[in-house]
């Protein structure tokens, strides 16, 4: 455990540094182009879910990543317009940008892979508040160029970071597993990854209506959840599972943000205190998804209180609208063209390959319905 909690350490180190970098860069594309704050925000959620991506990614990945997170980060500005002017249209766009990545991963890793990559900047579109672009050129092409730049900025610290790392550094990452043989395809129709693609969209769907009927501007609380607690779905107790762990978090997370703002922490202490906060969480992640909830909702918080919110009040709808997001998401998994999987020891199991949607299913007549 020493060990790993070391290790651990170490990669929330690179990841950190590589934001900072990132971050130190957009501070001074801010100030110069006079971009709107929030850009700063953009460019830290980039490269905080990009690093995770690119750590064992190889040259045909890297490049991959180049084109398709600038170009995906510009097409995740116009989806965020879309939804402030035309908040149903948007909401679909942004239901089928989440759940089409999804769909492909029948195609193999390298199609999950990029399928990866195309939410990162949709799910960076859930944590900044507002859009980080230049206020005098709303509904400008400039402003997807400054988006995709910041996208170019993110992969180029990520990737700048995590070299230096691999070259000087006390750990290697951990090398991938290869190319598995083909396997016996799933018997389950329709398809593993079109289930999941389904219940993804049915989850964020229902996220966006309650989520906006109960919860008004605050609807991304709920939607991301929904997210959160359906992607990867390896079946209906794992996403049951990831809704307590969110739920969880976001409660300790709720608690220890009320008590900086007791302190009354404001100006560079605060920022320096989530970016404090967030190593902490990153470095705690691989224990449980909770210290991520945790961390990210006091982030998340302090946040909104330097954007002028008075994030206390609204910590309790953020509690209700991640409740909300995670109920929504467990309905889907159980009840919308279910996943379950078949007990490991059964004699003609089919094991999934990494990276596929090559789930494993129960025989009718074996108990199928359960999780095993």
């Amino acid at each position: 455990m020493t060990r790993k909690l070391l290790r651990n350490a170490y990669e929330s180190g690179l990841t950190m540094t590589a934001v900072l970098l990132c971050w130190s860069f957009a501070l001074w594309l801010e100030a110069v182009a006079g971009l709107h704050t929030d850009v700063l925000v953009l460019a830290v959620a980039l490269t905080l879910t990009l690093a995770g991506t690119q750590r064992t990614a190889d040259t045909r990945r890297r490049v991959t990543a180049l084109v398709l997170l600038p170009a995906t980060a510009a097409v995740s500005i116009l989806v965020g317009r879309l939804i402030a002017a035309h908040y149903v249209v948007g909401a679909v766009v942004f239901t089928a940008g989440m759940s089409a990545p999804v769909w492909i991963r029948r195609y193999g890793r390298a199609a999950t892979k990029a399928g990866t990559l195309m939410t990162l900047p949709f799910i960076a579109l859930l944590v900044v508040p507002g859009p980080a672009l230049l206020p005098k050129a709303q509904g400008a092409l400039v402003s997807w160029g400054w988006a995709a730049l910041i996208g170019v900025l993110a992969v180029s610290c990520v990737w700048l970071v995590q070299g230096l790392g691999d070259r000087y550094g006390p750990w290697r990452p951990d090398p991938e597993p290869p190319n598995s043989p083909p396997r016996r395809p799933s018997r389950l129709r329709p398809r593993p990854s079109t289930r999941m693609a389904v219940q993804l969209a049915v989850a964020i769907t229902a996220a966006f209506v309650v989520g906006r009927f109960l919860f008004d501007d605050h609807w991304p609380w709920a939607v991301l959840t929904a997210y959160v607690a359906a992607s990867g779905n390896r079946g209906r107790t794992d996403v049951v599972r990831k809704g307590i762990e969110r739920l969880a978090g976001a409660c300790a997370g709720t608690l220890l943000a009320a008590g900086v703002a007791t302190a009354g922490v404001t100006g560079p202490a605060s920022v320096a205190l989530m970016f404090t906060v967030l190593a902490i969480a990153l470095w705690l992640r691989p224990l449980n998804y909770a210290y991520w909830a945790a961390g990210m909702t006091t982030v998340v918080s302090l946040l909104l209180g330097r954007l002028g919110q008075d994030a206390t009040s609204l910590l309790p709808t953020r509690l209700a609208a991640i409740a909300v997001g995670a109920a929504l998401t467990v309905a889907s998994a159980w009840w919308v063209l279910p996943v379950v999987k078949r007990r490991a020891a059964a004699p003609d199991a089919v094991r999934p390959s990494a990276g596929t949607d090559q789930r494993v299913v129960r025989p009718s007549g074996s108990g199928a319905g359960q999780d095993a």
